[in-house]
């Protein structure tokens, strides 16, 4: 058998006139992150886990904010294409674990709802998908809530 893992960050900021997106979940708040996409911090997280994990650089070399076909797709997307080329390349996620550093909105309510609709992109089972949630204590830019950041580890397996 043969692992292989990957290490995922991402990081947006607040912004206002959108709506807040984490782990492909609508979350009720008062501003939204800025992006070229939706800007899913924790959804590119993991697709750069992924793909750090299969060694084809990260999310912006695949899908470039430059290019007008990702204007405001939902990241749910961009994981889903992520996970076929884990599939194509002959790997297998073996499991997931993220999380979200953010001073608000408070997040538990809807972690359920994040690991399901990761699991369900990636076709996995949730039991195999990790999401927390955390403050910064008021320390940094996070601190400060000029933005939200997200950490992703991968492990891949191919037998």
């Amino acid at each position: 058998m043969m692992f292989r893992v990957g290490h995922g960050y991402d990081v947006h900021r607040w912004g206002e006139g959108r709506a807040l997106v984490l782990g492909g979940v609508e979350i009720p708040h008062h501003m939204g992150l800025l992006g070229h996409s939706d800007a899913d911090v924790l959804l590119h997280a993991i697709c750069d886990a992924l793909l750090g994990a299969l060694g084809l650089g990260d999310i912006g070399t695949h899908f470039p904010n430059t290019d007008p076909a990702y204007k405001d797709i939902s990241s749910l997307v961009l994981l889903e294409r992520v996970g076929r080329m884990v599939e194509e390349a002959g790997w297998r996620v073996g499991n997931l674990d993220a999380t979200v550093v953010a001073e608000r909105p408070l997040l538990s309510q809807y972690i359920p709802a994040m690991r399901s609709r990761i699991a369900t992109a990636l076709s996995l089972d949730t039991g195999v998908v990790s999401v927390k949630a955390t403050t910064s204590e008021g320390l940094g830019f996070v601190g400060r809530q000029e933005g939200i950041a997200a950490y992703a580890v991968a492990l891949l397996w191919r037998v």
